[in-house]
C-alpha cells in the first residue's frame, strides 16, 4: 500500500500530535527524562498557542491513560460543568431554543489548566516551568501561522470588528488577519502563565505544592476574578442578539478535574478503553460491537476498504449514534442513568444488527436497551435544519467539520508512549479564538461547550447547573492481551469515533501498520443530529475520499448513499501511538492532511 511516510519505531519514546511544534516539545521533555505524562502536558499547552482556532486555555480536555506496569486504564475528566446560572428556564426566558454556539452564555467552567496541573501532580515528575516554558515561549517570542488560522480570522473578521473589539485588538493586527507563514505573538497569554508560574512558585520549593498553588491561582485567583468580570459584559452571538455570560468565579473555585475509571469492552484479544458517556466516546464500542456480527464481510484490498466494508460501517455507525442522541448524557455521577451495559452488550447488539440492510437507511433509529423506550430532542423531532441549508459564517457554532470534509476550525489531540510503557491519549478543545471574545487582561478567550445541552427538559444531556455536556472529544487506548498497546485518536467533532472506527478497521482487519492505517481512506456519516448549533443533518449523507476508488462510490450510491466527495486526502486528523509489549518496541504515526500534523520519537 502507498503510505505518505514511514511508521516511526524506536525505543525510547513517541509523540504524535496534531502540529510538529507541539510533538517537538513532548519529545524534549522525553528526551530531558520526563515520562508520558509530562510530555502530553507540554504538547498540551503548545497546542494552545500554535492551534488557537481549534483549541485554548479558556477550553476542556479529556483524557485517557494507562500507567507502566499493566495498570487497568483511567479517564481524567478535565470538561468543565455547566455554571450555577446556567437553567433551562434562564435560557429560554431570553427566548432562545437551543445554546448559542458562540459567545459567553455558551461557556462551561474552562477544565484543561486545571487537568493538565492535575496529570502532572499525579503521574508526572517534571516541574510546571518545565512543561509550561514551551508555550509560554511560543506566546511571548511568535511562532508561524498556519493557513487555517488565518482562514479562521478572515472568516469571523467582521463579526470581531463590529462586535468583538477585544478579539479584533489580538486577532486582527494593523485591521488586518496575520498573514500565513508569519510570526505571530500573544504576549498577554504569555504574561497570564507567568504569573500563574510565579503564584506556584511562591510555594516553595517542593514540585506538588507549586502546582496546587497554580491551579488555586487560576480558578481562586486572578483569572477567576477577570473571568468572572468580563462575563458581565454583554455580546453579540449566534443568536444575532447580544448576551451576558452566566460563568461566575465561584463557578470555577467549585470545579476539580476528577479521574474515574474507563469505559472498556472486549473484541477478541483486544480491550478498548474510551471515555464515559458524558462523551460520545463509547459510541466507537458500539459500533464495533455491531461490527462483530459481520466480521466475514470485512476486508480490505491493498489498503483500500470494500464499498461493503464502509456500507456495513456506516449503517452501524447510524444505528449507534442514533443511540448517543437518545441515551448518552451525564446525570452528575460518572454515567449516572445511562444504560450503558445495557447499550454496550452483545445482545442488545445483536438485536440492532438485524436493522442493518443492503440499502442505505435515512432513518433515525434509535434502541431501547433494557425495554426503555428512548427520548429525542424536540428539535430532532422536528427534523432540525439539514446541514446542507447552512451558511456556516461568523462564528456559527464550533464551526467544526463541514458536510464536505472543509475543516473550519475544530479540536486537537495528542498522544504519546514512553520507554517505561506509559501511554497518554487526550483531545483538547474548546476556547478557540471564535468562540467567544477575548478577555483582553488574560489573552485568551472561553469556550462554547454548553452548545451541546438541549434545552429541553428531563433528557439525558439536558441543561441544567453542574452538569458536564455530552462532548465529542473522544481519544482512545487499546489493550493487547491486558497490555497497554495503542493510544489514539483525532479531531472532527462528531466525526472523531467514525474515523477512528475506519483507522481501527484498517488497523486490525486490513492489517496495516499505523501510519499505513492513517493514510487509508477515510469516511463518515452526516446522517444523525450535528452537537454544534444550529444541530443540523443530512439523513443518508455519506462522505467519502475519492481514493477509495470510482467503483466503490458507485457502489455505495446503487445502495441508496448520497456519497459526497470532497477530495482524495480530506478527511481525519488521526494520530496514534503503540508499544508492543513482547519486544517493547515503539511506534508512532500522525496525519498527514493538512500538512501539519507529525509524529517524533526514537
Amino acid at each position: 500500500m502507498f503510505t505518505t511516510r514511514p511508521e516511526l519505531v524506536g525505543t525510547h519514546g513517541m509523540v504524535a500530535s496534531t502540529h510538529w511544534l507541539a510533538s517537538g516539545a513532548g519529545m524534549a521533555v522525553l528526551e530531558d527524562g520526563g515520562n508520558a505524562f509530562d510530555a502530553a502536558v507540554a504538547a498540551g499547552f503548545v497546542l494552545q498557542v500554535v492551534e488557537p482556532h481549534l483549541n485554548g486555555p479558556g477550553g476542556e480536555v479529556p483524557v485517557v491513560f494507562a500507567t507502566a506496569g499493566g495498570a487497568a486504564p483511567r479517564v481524567l475528566c478535565g470538561q468543565g460543568v455547566a455554571p450555577a446560572g446556567a437553567t433551562t428556564a434562564h435560557y429560554r426566558d431570553l427566548g432562545l431554543d437551543l445554546v448559542p454556539g458562540s459567545g459567553l452564555l455558551a461557556a462551561t467552567v474552562p477544565g484543561a489548566w486545571d487537568a493538565w496541573l492535575t496529570l502532572l501532580r499525579d503521574h508526572g515528575t517534571k516541574s510546571l516551568r518545565d512543561v509550561l516554558g514551551f508555550a509560554i515561549g511560543y506566546a511571548r517570542d511568535g511562532f508561524p501561522v498556519l493557513d487555517r488560522v488565518t482562514a479562521t480570522i478572515e472568516t469571523v473578521a467582521d463579526l470581531f470588528r463590529e462586535h468583538w473589539a477585544s478579539s479584533a485588538a489580538l486577532w486582527l493586527p494593523g485591521g488586518r488577519a496575520p498573514r500565513q507563514g508569519s510570526r505571530f505573538r500573544n504576549p498577554k497569554l504569555a504574561d497570564t502563565w507567568e504569573w500563574l508560574l510565579a503564584a506556584g512558585e511562591a510555594a516553595g520549593a517542593d514540585r506538588e505544592a507549586q502546582i496546587e498553588a497554580a491551579r488555586r491561582a487560576w480558578s481562586q485567583g486572578f483569572v477567576a476574578a477577570q473571568v468572572d468580570q468580563f462575563c458581565r459584559t454583554g455580546f453579540r452571538d449566534d443568536s444575532g442578539r447580544t448576551h451576558a455570560g452566566v460563568l461566575t468565579g465561584q463557578d470555577m473555585a467549585d470545579w476539580r478535574a476528577t479521574y474515574e475509571d474507563a469505559v472498556t469492552a472486549d473484541f477478541g484479544d483486544w480491550t478498548l478503553a474510551k471515555v464515559g458517556a458524558w462523551s460520545q466516546g463509547p459510541v466507537l464500542l458500539q459500533q464495533l460491537r455491531l461490527l462483530e456480527g459481520f466480521a466475514d464481510r470485512l476486508s480490505y484490498a491493498d489498503g483500500v476498504p470494500t464499498a461493503e466494508t464502509v456500507h456495513l460501517a456506516v449503517e452501524c455507525a447510524k444505528l449507534a449514534f442514533a443511540d448517543r442522541e437518545a441515551w448518552y448524557g451525564d446525570s452528575g455521577t460518572s454515567d449516572g442513568d445511562v444504560p450503558l451495559d445495557a447499550l454496550l452488550s452483545r445482545e442488545y447488539a445483536e438485536a440492532r444488527r438485524g436493522l442493518v440492510g443492503a440499502t442505505a437507511s435515512a432513518e433515525l433509529r434509535p434502541g431501547s436497551p433494557g425495554g426503555r423506550a428512548p427520548r429525542l430532542a424536540r428539535h430532532v423531532l422536528a427534523g432540525g435544519p439539514r446541514t446542507g441549508d447552512l451558511s456556516g459564517g461568523g462564528a456559527l457554532g464550533e464551526p467544526t467539520v463541514s458536510r464536505t470534509g472543509a475543516v473550519k476550525g475544530d479540536t486537537v489531540h495528542v498522544d504519546v508512549v514512553d520507554r517505561w510503557g506509559n501511554l497518554v491519549s487526550a483531545t483538547p478543545s474548546g476556547g478557540w479564538l471564535q468562540s467567544s471574545p477575548t478577555i483582553p487582561s488574560l489573552g485568551f478567550c472561553l469556550g462554547s461547550r454548553a452548545q451541546m445541552f438541549w434545552l429541553d427538559e428531563d433528557l439525558p444531556n439536558s441543561l441544567a447547573p453542574g452538569k458536564r455536556p455530552r462532548i465529542t472529544l473522544s481519544p482512545s487506548l487499546a489493550l493487547r492481551d491486558g497490555q497497554p498497546a495503542v493510544a489514539f485518536g483525532t479531531p472532527g467533532g462528531d466525526q472523531q469515533d467514525q474515523w477512528q472506527l475506519g483507522f481501527w478497521l484498517a488497523h486490525t482487519v486490513g492489517g496495516l501498520n499505523l501510519q499505513e492505517a492513517i493514510d487509508s481512506p477515510m469516511w463518515h456519516s452526516n446522517a444523525f443530529p450535528s452537537s454544534f448549533y444550529p444541530r443540523g443533518w443530512t439523513p443518508g449523507e455519506l462522505v467519502v475520499e475519492s481514493r477509495l476508488g470510482e467503483a466503490a462510490i458507485a457502489d455505495l450510491r446503487e445502495r441508496g448513499h448520497s456519497v459526497l466527495v470532497p477530495g482524495p486526502w480530506a478527511l481525519g486528523r488521526m494520530s496514534a501511538v503503540a508499544r508492543d509489549a513482547r519486544d517493547g518496541l515503539l511506534r508512532g504515526a500522525a496525519n498527514p492532511r493538512g500538512n501539519q500534523g507529525y509524529a517524533v520519537g526514537r
